[in-house]
């Protein structure tokens, strides 16, 4: 077994109580993420693995350190921004309990753990800041802080518009609102 995923555990097996680590950086090898945001293929994705020996298995405890890439869900904007997780999981001895992962040839492969982790820690509705508006859905502009889209007015109701409240109809309004309700 072989790839940039692929640690050995050939000195740490069966010996519980050892423990190695690493540090590595390895390109993603292919494009993870299929909504708004994706980590892209060859993106840099920084891992720190601590490889323990227990009874069980290998339990790995991985940091992982990258980039997505994307959209705005709003306004459509590019964002880039760095994502990060944590995950820890046990790779069982072969013929033992059943366990998602196995020891294979004295090696761990973590590339499905990392894949997986990092594909479920990306943002549904990724937006470029918090407070981001959108689009404007009249003229398809970003909106600006402060401006609200003005929703367009039926024709059939357009006349409408031209009229406004009576000064008797509002002084009314108010008071029954200052009313006490039983």
């Amino acid at each position: 077994m072989s790839g940039p995923f692929v640690f050995p555990v050939r000195d740490i097996a069966h010996r519980a109580g050892e423990m190695r680590e690493f540090d590595v950086e390895v390109p993603a090898p292919a494009k993870w993420g299929e909504g708004l945001v994706y980590v892209a293929q060859g993106e840099p994705v920084q891992l720190r693995v601590r490889l323990e020996s227990v009874h069980e298995g290998i339990l790995v405890t991985t940091e992982v350190d990258t980039t997505y890439r994307g959209v705005c869900g709003r306004c459509l904007e590019d964002i880039d921004r760095p994502v990060e997780v944590e995950f820890q999981e046990l790779f069982g001895y072969p013929g033992t309990e059943a366990t998602d992962f196995e020891v294979q040839d004295d090696h761990v492969d973590l590339e499905t753990p990392v894949r997986d982790s990092i594909v479920l820690s990306l943002p549904f509705q990724p937006v470029c800041q918090p407070d981001c508006l959108g689009l404007d859905p009249v003229t398809g502009e970003k909106l600006a802080a402060g401006t609200v889209p003005e929703t367009p007015i039926d024709e059939r109701w357009a006349a409408l518009k031209a009229l406004t409240p009576d000064q008797d109809d509002v002084a009314a309004r108010r008071l029954a609102s200052d009313t006490e309700k039983s």
